[in-house]
């Protein structure tokens, strides 16, 4: 393992306005599991982007060095011609599209042209084997949970004959044990003898299987640790991501918790595709002034689809239950409604439903409440510019400028403008889902510091996450949710993960 395959030399690339990298190097050893860390725009994505020929040779300066030969790849096709296959974050597959037909695609199995299905579907299934799913070669990939389509990926890179496998934030939409299985699959892979690059801000699963770590800081290479000589422990790749100890993962607060602000009473909805299975059984919840409540279970609880039917009814039909704020019924059968009764909700998917990417920052923060930037129906440009350049200073979004496109911005600052968005809109109460998924322990604290404030305002927050350790350290109480319907309800003293998982495996057995 003492071999180099991939050497990256003085990186540097550069966007309008922004060093996104700078002389960044990069050695990885043949057949190791190699750790890319560090906070959002630290450069990890675009460096990868790099290496793989999303970024053309020509569009940076520096080396790539691949298996003892430079490289230049004007293309992705021709890393992959080499054996580096990459596998974005949003996965690249298509919906209503066979495994096999995903697998294949663009590299298909044909003799002059004409495809051969029966050689097409054995090799999947030999794929599929590899990578342990059972699924048939004809299962449409609409039909499989997001873990099982991140193993079909990983199957699509496996039929390119794989050497170099990088994976950008592989676990960020999947629960504990699908990424467990990811993970004990990349190291089935390291054993024979695959290397692969992983981005991740999931430290523990960094600490898990990597063998050397490099961070990333402000697109400079801060340092390489290499986790068999010395001990690595979480506070020590935090320090090198931010440039400083981070003592408390959780800023503390202390508010007085109010009278109840927000109720939700025997909510019922069903599945908006498979319209007679009812997805959300007499759901009750409340929230008081200054209080942030959260909302834990295991994918497919229905966290996500009773916080969309609560605002706008977004998801589902049949709708039943009723909504209250201050204590008044509130009408929240559209999104405009909703909003005007005092809601926001910071979706899980910002790129699809929380932002329009091809806009730029300003335009985003206004979005949910032009009348607040407006005069006589008409935008105030003077207006509508302040406002986002006191929120882009408030929430420390990194930019160019307020003029950026959103889609060019890290995740957790893409995060930060989603929450400038809702925080603009002034709601009494914030529903939040998944608000720190896929972004770095920094930004992470930074949005904690958020919602704490906001809770200090006498607001009420409402908090989705399926990270266990995040509910328990910034929530004042805890709602347990499984299979549609709340199981438990546990205050701060009581709540513990082990705990909430025993409240789900009851509610299971019954």
């Amino acid at each position: 393992m003492n071999d180099t395959i991939l050497e990256m030399r003085n990186i540097t690339k550069t966007f309008p306005g922004v060093k996104a990298l700078e002389n960044v190097n990069l050695k990885v050893r043949q057949g190791e599991i190699h750790a890319l860390v560090g906070e959002n725009g630290a450069g990890k994505s675009t460096l990868m982007k790099v290496l793989s020929g999303v970024y053309p040779t020509g569009s940076y300066d520096g080396e790539i060095h691949y298996e003892g030969e430079a490289r230049n790849f004007k293309v992705i096709n021709d890393s992959e011609d080499i054996g580096i296959i990459i596998i974005h974050q949003e996965l690249a597959l298509v919906p209503l599209l066979s495994i096999a037909e995903n697998i294949f695609l663009g590299n298909e199995v044909a003799t002059n042209g004409v495809i051969s299905w029966q050689e097409t579907f054995s090799r999947t299934k030999k794929l599929l084997r590899k990578v342990g799913l059972k699924e048939s070669p004809e299962t449409l990939i609409t039909d499989i949970g997001v873990g099982k389509q991140q193993l079909v990926e990983i199957a699509k890179a496996l039929s390119k004959s794989v050497k170099l496998l990088i994976l950008d934030e592989p676990t960020a939409s999947l629960n504990e044990s699908d990424s467990d299985a990811l993970l004990n699959l990349l190291i089935e892979f390291r054993n024979q003898g695959i290397t692969s690059i992983i981005i991740s801000h999931k430290l523990n699963e960094v600490r898990k299987v990597a063998d050397h770590i490099t961070v990333l800081r402000d697109g400079m290479t801060v340092k390489t640790l290499d986790c068999h000589a010395d001990e690595i422990s979480e506070d020590i790749i935090i320090k090198n991501m931010v440039g400083r100890e981070l003592a408390d993962r959780y800023p503390p607060r202390s508010v007085p918790i109010g009278e109840t602000i927000f109720e939700v009473k025997n909510w019922n909805a069903y599945n908006q595709h498979h319209r007679d299975r009812q997805m959300l059984h007499d759901i009750n919840i409340n929230v008081r002034k200054g209080e942030v409540v959260g909302i834990a279970g295991l994918m497919g609880a229905g966290r996500t689809e009773f916080a969309m039917s609560v605002f706008g009814k977004s998801y589902g039909h049949r709708i039943s239950g009723e909504v209250f704020v201050d204590g008044k019924a509130v009408d929240v059968s559209t999104v405009r409604k909703a909003i005007d009764s005092g809601l926001a909700y910071v979706t899980e998917d910002r790129k699809q439903l929380g932002l329009v990417l091809s806009d730029n920052i300003m335009h985003n923060t206004t979005l949910a409440n032009l009348n607040g930037v407006s005069n006589s129906m008409v935008i105030d440009d003077i207006k509508e510019t302040q406002v986002a350049v006191d929120y882009r200073s408030k929430l420390r979004i990194r930019s160019s400028s307020i003029f950026q496109e959103t889609v060019n911005l890290s995740g957790g600052n893409q995060q930060k403008v989603v929450l400038s968005k809702w925080l603009f809109s002034n709601p009494e109460v914030l529903i939040l889902d998944e608000p720190t998924r896929g972004i770095d322990v920094g930004a992470k604290y930074e949005i904690y510091t958020i919602i704490n404030q906001l809770a200090a305002d006498g607001k009420g927050v409402l908090m989705i996450s399926s990270e266990m350790p995040e509910l328990l350290g910034i929530c004042d109480r805890i709602y347990v949710m499984n299979e549609g319907r709340i199981v438990a309800e546990l205050p701060k003293g009581e709540a513990s993960q082990e705990t909430i998982m025993r409240a789900i495996m009851r509610s299971g057995e019954k």
